[in-house]
C-alpha cells in the first residue's frame, strides 16, 4: 500500500478536469494553471498511487482503466466535499436544521404524518427530516435517551418520565375480514357477532396500542376476545386475515391498503377509537424541535376550529 499522506484534493480536481477535457491545454486553462504544472501534478499523482493513469502509447489523450476508475471516484469524493462545505455554510447561517422522527406505519396510512411534516417544511424550507419506522416502545425509549427527537405513536401506552404526548387524530375502527367471510358484504356489523372469532393483534403487550384497543372494544361489546395470533405489522396482519387465521380491528385509514381477498366492514356501536399521538420531551433545548411542536399544535387548533365552525 502506497503512502497517500501527500494526496490532496487539488490532485483529484486536476485529474478530473483532465479526464473531462481530454486535453492538457484545455484542462489547464479551465483550472487556471500552466500546462507544464498540470502535467507535473498528474505525474505526481501517478507516483503517489503507484499506477499509470494515462495511456502514453497513443498520440491522443486516453485514460487507462485505473485512470477511468480514479476519475469516477474523484467525482464522487469532490461532490461529497462540495456538499459538506455547502452544509457547513448553511449551518453557519442557521439554515441547517434536522429533526429525527420515529413513526408507526399506521401513522403514514392516516396522512397525519405526511401533513404535519410537509406543513412545517413549507414554513421552514431548510428543514430536513430523518424518518425511521419504529415500534412504539422503542420510539419512546429513544426519545427519552435523545437519540430520536419526536415520535408518532398509537396510544394507549405508559410514557417514560420526562415525555409527553398529544393526540393528533382519532379514527374509528373497522374490522378486517377475509373477503369470503359471511359478514364481509354487510354494510356494518356488531363486534358481538364476531365473538367466536380469533382476533389478530400486533406484537404488543396487552396494555399497549392496538392490543389494548382490541381488548377494550370487545369488552365493550360484552365478551373477552380470543387473541392468540399476532403480526409484526398491519401488512402482516392483513396477510394473516387473508389466510383465514383470524380477524383484526384496524383503524379506518388502513382501508387504503387494498390487498386482494380482504374486506373492511364498519362496526356498529363501537365507541373505542384508534388515536394517533405525537410524543416528545417535556424539556426540549432545541429551538427547531420546539418550533415544530408549536407549529403542530397550531395546526391541530386550526383544524379543530374549522371542524367546529
Amino acid at each position: 500500500m502506497k503512502n497517500l499522506a501527500s494526496l490532496e484534493l487539488r490532485h483529484l480536481r486536476y485529474f478530473l478536469a483532465l479526464s473531462e477535457e481530454q486535453n492538457f491545454e484545455r484542462a489547464a486553462a479551465k483550472l487556471g494553471i500552466a500546462q507544464p504544472g498540470l502535467s507535473q501534478q498528474v505525474i505526481k499523482l501517478e507516483t503517489l498511487l503507484g499506477v499509470s493513469l494515462l495511456d502514453r502509447s497513443r498520440r491522443s489523450l486516453r485514460l487507462t482503466q485505473a485512470g477511468l476508475e480514479l476519475a469516477e471516484q474523484a467525482r464522487r469524493v469532490l461532490n461529497t466535499v462540495d456538499d459538506a462545505v455547502e452544509n457547513v455554510h448553511r449551518a453557519a447561517k442557521g439554515e441547517m436544521e434536522r429533526i429525527s422522527v420515529g413513526y408507526v406505519a399506521s401513522a403514514a396510512y392516516s396522512g397525519v404524518l405526511g401533513d404535519a411534516l410537509s406543513r412545517f417544511k413549507a414554513s421552514r424550507p431548510g428543514i430536513e427530516f430523518l424518518l425511521v419506522e419504529m415500534e412504539i416502545r422503542q420510539q419512546l425509549d429513544k426519545i427519552a435517551d435523545r437519540t430520536l427527537d419526536l415520535g408518532f405513536i398509537r396510544p394507549p401506552i405508559s410514557l417514560p418520565a420526562g415525555l409527553a404526548a398529544e393526540v393528533a387524530a382519532r379514527e374509528d375502527f373497522v374490522i378486517a375480514l377475509p373477503a369470503g367471510h359471511p359478514a364481509a358484504s354487510a354494510p356494518a356489523i356488531s363486534l358481538k357477532s364476531l365473538s367466536s372469532e380469533v382476533f389478530i393483534t400486533p406484537r404488543q403487550p396487552p396494555e399497549v396500542g392496538f392490543h389494548r384497543n382490541t381488548i377494550v372494544a370487545c369488552q365493550e361489546a360484552g365478551f373477552e376476545p380470543n387473541i392468540n395470533s399476532s403480526g409484526r405489522d398491519f401488512t402482516t396482519i392483513a396477510s394473516m386475515v387473508l389466510l383465514g387465521v383470524g380477524v383484526a380491528l384496524v383503524p379506518r385509514s388502513f382501508q387504503c391498503v387494498r390487498l386482494p381477498g380482504i374486506a373492511y366492514t364498519k362496526l356498529k356501536g363501537c365507541s373505542v377509537t384508534s388515536d394517533l399521538a405525537i410524543a416528545y420531551r417535556k424539556v426540549e433545548p432545541s429551538p427547531t424541535i420546539k418550533s415544530f411542536i408549536a407549529h403542530f399544535r397550531k395546526s391541530l387548533l386550526r383544524e379543530q376550529e374549522s371542524f367546529d365552525g
